[in-house]
């Protein structure tokens, strides 16, 4: 029996779904994959979501009605498996452990993929299975979004609404092709993997110890290695083949680049080079020299990531040393090329995997090389601070009334914990801003950042805002307020006044679709602020510009009535993925919205820039409007076409997507 056939058969046989099974395997084991929690890592992901695509087939003889026929029986089962899985966490893994496909001595992974792959696998990493559930089916099953909430409610999502909204941050960042190829691609195809051993000499260590005695290898091929003395696992640095192409004086502790102490307070150049080493343990040459081997050689036992962009290559002259020593259960070491921050992180005491972590920093300045996370523990981050910071404090975004904390800092600049943004807090509930309706937008219902202030002798009553995203080096938030009454342009200035956190109280829910992309700042422009009719109150019209390190970056326009909550999240009007809009070099913008007011009626709302002085809407609302605003009286559910026109005589199409 065909597919098509089995799709329109109100029943299941069993011979039709082991059929469905061997044909569409591979498909069944990437919904799995996608959709398991990441906390389980790769090589476990690898071998659960193979586990449930394999006991996907009924019992019985039949089965009773199923949409999409015997594929969609399966679907449905793996789907049902893996949100499963996800609710009951270790103690599923606890129990379903000794039954997953063997690996032994061997750690398996998908092929790590280009920089586009690895950007969407952070945006995934940053939702929830139920979400990326959701990306899954819209992006890789091609199925609508009525579709893919009637399956997730069917597999027994809790939110399966909430879930289509938080997948459709991460969509909207891409085209429906482009992320459709890169789920397709071998970054997130689990039936072809590659192997490594999980501590090689180690275990051939133990055998010889144990003459042959049998051992118990733990389900998934993890071999627990105890190391008494402290010292890392041989397996952090590659072996065999030349140690690196170049100077061996690069990997050379006794060659590393160390500025003085006080080097900051009498230089122009503020940014990374101003840096002292710092740490207990800046005279470990034994711990340096172990960080450079691995750096330049990364072994087995090291998780090797970077941010978009980043190369990964081994140094190519002796870098500077900006931080040796312990920090928490950690031990890091922090390197900075002159391009590129590299950190090295092992465990303290004992065994388990390293990571060596790379991210872009060119053109750093005072408060982009403000900062830099030294470890995240238990949804906690510190920080190593510039020896230019004169205080640090801690706010939330989601809160703009309250002031900032103080928080504290060692004398070499590590800061107390800080909540990492994003995780470990309940959704928060906000209303739609332009309907009224209220849903679950899946935004964390705090948004803590770093608020750090300079020192006198370098910029006075300075004070700024620092976000953790997921890469080294935190983004700075700034905030250019709406055009005044024959004022000039106005300028990004920091986002630490009263209107600026306002602002960013309603602009904070988007921060997490941008983690781990690499993001060097975000701007949060308010172009417009405008009288809506019937006397509905002043509305704002913010783009947000998210601008990467390496070059490229995105801007979003939002649209917040004045009724909307504190933190009610502004509807999204316009969005430009890779462009310049919202820039220095796009100063000119424009984007509409449907609003309804508080009487019932619906509206056509456009608003401008600055230089916009004319308004038009056609093929479903005809009308126009001299300024940088238009309002008119619409059905809803029309989406007409708005064209601008600039003071210059040139013309402005609004941001798409909205």
């Amino acid at each position: 029996m065909s597919q098509d056939a089995a799709a329109r058969s109100p029943h299941v046989a069993v011979e039709d779904a082991e059929a469905a099974l061997m044909e569409h395997y591979p498909r069944l084991v990437r919904l799995a994959y996608l959709t398991l929690p990441t906390g389980l890592g790769k090589h476990r992901r690898v071998l659960v979501a193979h586990r449930l695509a394999q006991r996907t087939l009924p019992r019985s003889g039949r089965t009773g009605p199923v949409e999409g026929g015997a594929y969609g029986l399966l679907r449905l089962e793996v789907l049902r498996g893996a949100l499963e899985f996800g609710r009951w966490g270790r103690l599923r893994m606890a129990l379903d452990g000794v039954r997953l496909p063997h690996v032994l001595g061997l750690r398996v992974h998908p092929r790590v993929g280009d920089d586009a792959e690895l950007a969407l696998d952070r945006a995934l990493s940053a939702l929830g299975p139920e979400a990326r559930a959701a990306f899954a089916l819209r992006t890789a099953e091609r199925l609508d979004t009525q579709r893919v909430r009637a399956l997730l409610e069917r597999a027994g999502a809790a939110d399966p609404r909430g879930a289509v909204r938080r997948a459709a941050g991460v969509t909207a960042e891409r085209p429906a092709l482009e992320a459709h190829h890169l789920l397709a691609a071998a970054e997130f195809d689990p039936c072809t993997v590659q192997a490594r051993p999980t501590d090689l000499l180690r275990r051939r260590h133990r055998l010889r110890l144990a003459a042959g005695a049998a051992v118990v290898v733990a389900a998934g091929g993890l071999l627990t290695t105890v190391w008494t003395d402290g010292r890392a696992p041989a397996s952090y640095t590659a072996s065999g083949g030349s140690p690196v192409a170049g100077d061996a004086r690069d990997l050379d502790p006794a060659a590393l680049v160390r500025a003085a102490p006080g080097s900051w307070a009498a230089t122009a150049r503020m940014d990374f080079t101003a840096w002292p080493a710092r740490g207990s343990r800046t005279a470990d040459k034994a711990l340096l020299a172990q960080a450079l081997a691995v750096w330049a050689r990364p072994g087995p036992a090291v998780d090797v990531s970077a941010t978009p962009g980043t190369p990964r290559t081994a140094p190519a002259q002796p870098p500077q040393l900006l931080f040796a020593g312990d920090v928490d259960r950690a031990t890091v070491v922090l390197f900075y090329d002159g391009l590129r921050l590299i950190r090295y992180a092992r465990p303290r005491q004992g065994g388990g995997r390293a990571a060596l972590d790379f991210a872009q920093v060119q053109g750093a300045d005072i408060t982009t090389a403000a900062a830099v996370v030294l470890t995240r523990v238990d949804g906690d981050t510190r920080y190593l601070t510039a020896p230019w910071i004169a205080g640090a404090g801690t706010r939330d975004l989601m809160r703009p009334d309250r002031p900032a904390a103080e928080l504290g800092r060692s004398g070499e600049g590590v800061t107390d914990p800080v909540p990492t943004p994003g995780t470990g807090t309940a959704a928060s509930t906000a209303t739609d801003t332009a309907t009224g309706a209220g849903h679950g937008t899946g935004c964390p219902a705090t948004w803590p950042v770093l608020q750090l202030r300079s020192a006198a002798q370098v910029a006075e009553r300075h004070s700024f805002l620092l976000t953790d995203l997921g890469d080294l080096s935190p983004v700075h938030l700034t905030y250019t307020p709406p055009p005044g009454a024959g004022a000039p342009a106005r300028q990004p200035r920091e986002a630490t006044g009263a209107p600026a956190l306002v602002s960013w109280a309603h602009d904070a829910c988007r921060l997490g679709t941008l983690r781990g992309q690499g993001v060097r700042s975000v701007n949060a422009w308010e172009f417009a602020r405008t009288a809506l009719p019937e006397a509905g109150g002043a509305a704002s019209w913010t783009c947000d510009r998210a601008d990467t390190w390496r070059g490229p970056g995105q801007a979003v326009v939002r649209f917040v009535p004045p009724d909307a909550a504190v933190t009610a999240p502004g509807a999204t009007a316009g969005q430009q993925t890779d462009g310049h809009a919202c820039s220095r070099f796009g100063q000119d913008v424009m984007a509409g919205v449907m609003w309804k007011s508080p009487a019932g009626h619906w509206y056509l709302l456009a608003a401008g820039s600055r230089d916009v002085t004319r308004i038009t809407a056609s093929h479903g609302v005809e009308a126009a409007a001299d300024g940088d605003f238009l309002a008119v009286r619409a059905p809803r559910g029309v989406r007409p076409a708005l064209s601008g026109r600039l003071a210059t005589g040139g013309s402005l199409a609004p941001l798409s997507g909205g």
